[in-house]
């Protein structure tokens, strides 16, 4: 897959314990990035930290938020997204094993394994917060036995394939980006559960194919904690009584904002998951 334009790459060379500092900052700064990655000096205390982006970024704005030097360039016309995530290692989390093509060989036996090929959507599984839902959906997946999924922001599709996978059961995934929206029916297609899994393009949980299919017995939801915050209303509208919500893409200080959001409408803390900086809740609709 080409990218639809320029692309630019913003870096920093930071000390290894603060590049997931600085990735979370690349993550959060708009404009939001096509994909962060950490390269670490495996013998030295430095890491290098880069960000690809559709739109040019604010090099001073990014330098003063990491306290340091952020170069920011252009790069050749070229799908940079793909080359940067071909030499990602398979990740595993929870129950899950997330891998590339070029990696279909070191598929360990008793896992759930989702293939997601690199591409201009976010979602492979090396991101905290997407690790952190597949987790969040590993653990509940003894406790619930769900007939109906919506994952809100698909990305690449990754939550919606778990899902898919893990239950056997219909999923409605919704992106706002059209690509994403393409990558995921893709991706679907590729691990054999298309026909369980319905991606469409939405803007938030009032789209009339979600109030059709609604209430959901489990909603994932790997956006950031402001959506997250305005979602809560309909986001807890659309998921049943008793039913289950994994929601991730914010940091540990941002719990207490986003659950206080989510308890106003009936839905309560039952666990709260942490990697690095980044937190993911599970809720219940009581």
């Amino acid at each position: 897959m080409q990218s639809s334009g320029p692309m630019w790459k913003a870096a920093a060379v930071v000390e290894k314990q603060r590049s997931a500092d600085v990735a979370a900052v690349f993550e959060l700064a708009p404009p939001k990035p096509q994909a962060v990655l950490i390269a670490e000096d495996p013998f030295g205390p430095s890491a290098t930290v880069e960000a690809l982006y559709a739109d040019e970024p604010d090099a001073e704005l990014l330098s003063r938020l990491v306290g340091g030097q952020v170069d920011v360039a252009p790069l050749p016309d070229q799908d940079w997204i793909k080359q940067s995530q071909i030499g990602l290692h398979p990740v595993r989390a929870g129950r899950f094993f997330i891998y590339g093509a070029h990696d279909r060989a070191r598929v360990p036996a008793g896992v759930i394994p989702i293939r997601i090929e690199a591409g201009l959507a976010f979602g492979t599984g090396h991101h905290e917060s997407t690790a952190l839902c597949l987790w969040g959906l590993s653990l509940i997946s003894r406790a619930v036995r769900p007939s109906s999924v919506l994952d809100v922001g698909c990305g690449t599709g990754v939550l919606a394939i778990a899902s898919a996978k893990l239950w056997r059961a219909s999923v409605l995934a919704t992106d706002l980006d059209p690509v994403a929206v393409r990558v995921a029916r893709e991706n679907c297609r590729a691990n054999g559960v298309g026909p369980l899994v319905r991606a469409m393009l939405a803007d938030g949980v009032e789209h009339a194919a979600i109030r059709e299919r609604k209430p959901f017995d489990v909603v994932v939801a790997n956006i950031l904690a402001e959506p997250l915050t305005k979602l809560a209303p309909s986001l807890c509208a659309a998921l049943a009584p008793g039913g289950t919500a994994v929601l991730s893409g914010l940091l540990r200080d941002q719990e207490k904002w986003v659950l206080s959001h989510y308890r106003a409408h009936g839905c309560v803390l039952e666990r709260v998951l942490r990697e690095g900086p980044w937190s993911a809740v599970v809720l219940e609709r009581k």
